[in-house]
């Protein structure tokens, strides 16, 4: 039987880094290797200072700084790290297919699949291979059977699913006390012995009763219905402060006597722009595609509803910032999908700026932690997706404007939409802004209400 004393991760980006930081962290006596192809991710894994690591989450740099180089090493020697391994997890990028069967909805197994193919090429010893990635129900079957098709004679492939439950700006909490830790591998008596030694590095840290064990299946679907049964509740309070809006309700009020409900609590029922990050579209689409191909419609069209609520809640933003500017120039503060995190995949910024810039408007962007490189990243990305030419695509970006102020930025414009929570936006000084010019804020998060009291220069909007 294997016993593990060497972990790869393939895959050093918001999951492979935290999560492998941690378990090194946890499991002195395991060496764990981090590797991805991006020479410039690994490079800024391994920088000395501790402020360019590639993901930004509290306290992630702690232990980076006290296990890098001692049992967590980071790298872009792929082979090396396969063949040294006894326990593999794959935690690459799962996106939206953007072309071929399932565009717009199926994941894209491309990664996951080349990394089955590289595994079973160079593994000359039975490994554990754990689905990390979030993947669609029976993707632990494909693996399988290319890792079987292609492995060298009398090798062994073990595979689990292990899906993370992270949620970005709090990875680290998350990680070291976990609500649960889900993992699923085969009835048989080697996929029970795997799933053991998978159990026996997180009961390092997490108490033995959060730790589930289910079949595969189970666990692949679970975390694709966690994340949906989670953007249904941030759709369902933005569709309801749309009512709010047109009935004079106060929509932090009605979030308020929702949450006070034991049976349905408090989280997930702040009124936003829009839900983002790279989990909740994605997963939900997923499960649309996944319901469809299984020809459940009813069941399609109702997962498929929340997304289109999404989408409104974000046009609706947008519609008022626009009924708001006189001179086409606003100010768009906030890039991140949510605080306390650099990621901006399927933030609502990206789709607001589109709108905007669709109707001629200028737009002025300040982030505290998102760079001006992946900010107009997002943008030519999703230009592209639209088939817009490079011509076009250049034309369009002319009308961006990044600075790393936020007064640079509320300088250019009397109209600023606040797009994502980020404390420090709480604690400006509105009231000194406001006496340069008479300015209008539509708060799509809703948290500077109270901030703003008795600022007579400044016209508030919230959703």
């Amino acid at each position: 039987m294997i016993k593990v004393k060497n972990i790869c991760c393939i895959g050093a980006g918001y999951v492979g880094g935290p999560t492998m930081a941690v378990i090194a962290q946890k499991c002195p006596e395991i060496n764990v290797r981090v590797v991805d192809l991006d020479k410039d991710k690994i490079n800024a894994w391994n920088d000395s200072d501790l402020s360019n690591l590639p993901v930004k989450e509290p306290g992630l740099s702690d232990i980076i700084k006290k296990v890098r180089n001692k049992n967590l090493f980071f790298s872009n020697d792929i082979d090396d790290a396969i063949i040294k391994s006894d326990m593999i997890f794959i935690a690459v990028n799962t996106p939206t297919k953007t072309s071929g069967e399932g565009k717009g909805m199926a994941a894209d197994l491309k990664y996951v699949i080349s990394c089955a193919e590289n595994i079973a090429r160079v593994a000359t010893k039975d490994k554990i291979v754990i689905e990390k990635s979030t993947l669609p129900v029976r993707t632990a079957e494909k693996l399988k059977e290319i890792l079987s098709k292609n492995a060298k004679p009398n090798v062994n492939f073990d595979i689990i699913s292990n899906p993370e439950f992270l949620a970005e700006g709090t990875a680290i909490n998350d990680l070291y006390k976990s609500d649960r830790v889900l993992i699923g591998g085969d009835n048989s008596a080697r996929g029970k012995n795997a799933v053991d030694k998978l159990v026996n590095i997180y009961t390092k840290w997490i108490p033995k009763n959060k730790i589930i064990t289910t079949n595969v299946w189970s666990s692949e679907l679970s975390k694709l219905a966690s994340n949906a049964m989670l953007a249904q509740r941030i759709s369902s309070i933005n569709s309801l402060s749309a009512l709010c809006e047109a009935t004079g309700a106060d929509t932090d009020e009605v979030s308020k006597v929702i949450g006070l409900d034991k049976r349905i609590g408090p989280r997930f029922l702040k009124a936003s722009v829009g839900f983002g990050g790279s989990c909740f579209q994605k997963d939900i689409l997923n499960l649309v595609y996944l319901c469809r191909g299984y020809q459940l419609n009813e069941v399609a069209d109702y997962w498929e509803q929340v997304i289109k609520i999404n989408d409104y809640q974000k046009s609706r933003f947008s519609k008022k910032i626009l009924e708001l500017t006189k001179d086409n120039n606003v100010t768009l503060l906030g890039w991140a999908f949510k605080k306390n995190t650099n990621d901006s995949r399927e933030s609502a910024a990206i789709y607001v700026s589109e709108i905007l810039i669709n109707n001629n408007i200028t737009i002025h962007i300040y982030d505290p932690m998102v760079s001006e490189q992946r900010i107009l990243l997002d943008l030519k990305l999703l230009f592209e997706y639209k088939n817009f030419s490079k011509k076009e695509i250049d034309k369009k970006l002319m009308n961006v404007n990044i600075y790393k102020t936020h007064n640079e930025a509320i300088n250019n414009s009397k109209v600023i939409g606040l797009v994502t929570e980020w404390d420090e936006f709480i604690e400006y000084d509105w009231e000194e802004i406001s006496q340069k010019s008479n300015i209008s804020i539509v708060d799509g998060r809703n948290i500077l209400g109270q901030r703003l009291n008795n600022i007579n220069n400044i016209k508030y909007f919230k959703l």
